[in-house]
């Protein structure tokens, strides 16, 4: 039988490069998103290409009823899930304390805090009869150093990097493991997405550089899930050679 990888914010970015490259190492899928139509899009290449099952679950973490009601009428075949990738998340405006918006920051909270705590009370029981069961979380160089404007961001990365302690410290009797990732700067969607679609914006916050690349985590995320089982990297915190941590970036000039 082979092992299942459930990948939360599974369309675009770090999810999809993870839905590939465990694909391509012959697990199961389920994606998790909002955007359906991008899931399904994805389901087809990767069953076309590798040959393995995948399972669409279009949902918005944020919502608690619909994540309860997708993981507990999951059918049987896809109740053995050996890993949960809590990816999802994403940073709303960058503001000072005083001029930023609620609506960003209950957003980036519902999402980042509140959806990553859903989707794991929703999939721990099945990760808990599993005998190799493994929860890797997504966090951020923000939730380790706070800086200039991060705000509510930083301080929803630094929850995930409290949450992941606690998860591993109360799952011990369990055996499953608990990871936090923790990537620097990265060119995905996740400018475009902080800066309300700015294409031109975003577009200047990897100038003068080469940032992380999506494929870069997705590798890294593949290293942790493949040690032994005896085996479990607590933490890793990830930059690209550019980036010292989460104030000091070296910009060739443009």
């Amino acid at each position: 039988m082979k092992k299942i990888i459930c990948i939360t914010g599974a369309s675009s970015g770090f999810g999809e490069a993870c839905a590939n490259i465990f694909s391509a190492n012959h697990y199961d899928v389920i994606l998790v998103g909002r955007r359906e139509e991008k899931l399904r899009s994805l389901k087809t290449t990767l069953e076309e290409k590798f040959g393995n099952q995948v399972l669409v679950l279009p949902l918005d973490v944020q919502k608690r009823s619909a994540v309860e009601a997708a993981f507990q009428n999951l059918a049987e075949q896809w109740k053995n899930i050996n890993i949960l990738l809590n990816n999802a998340g994403l940073a709303a405006g960058r503001d000072n304390f005083d001029e930023a918006s609620l609506d960003d920051w209950e957003t980036m909270i519902d999402t980042n805090l509140k959806g990553l705590l859903y989707v794991s009370k929703a999939v721990l029981p099945y990760l808990m009869k599993q005998k190799n069961a493994h929860i890797i979380n997504i966090g951020s160089t923000a939730g380790k150093q706070v800086y200039q404007k991060g705000n509510v961001y930083c301080a929803t990365k630094h929850a995930v990097q409290a949450i992941s302690e606690s998860m591993r410290i109360d799952l011990l009797a369990h055996k499953i493991k608990v990871t936090v990732i923790h990537p620097g700067a990265a060119e995905t969607e996740f400018s475009l997405v902080r800066l309300k679609q700015n294409a031109a914006e975003a577009k200047k916050v990897y100038e003068g550089y080469e940032p992380l690349h999506a494929e870069d985590i997705a590798n890294i995320v593949f290293y942790t899930a493949s040690l032994p089982s005896h085996v479990c990297i607590n933490e890793l915190e990830v930059t690209c050679l550019a980036q010292a941590n989460s104030f000091y970036l070296f910009k060739e000039p443009v």
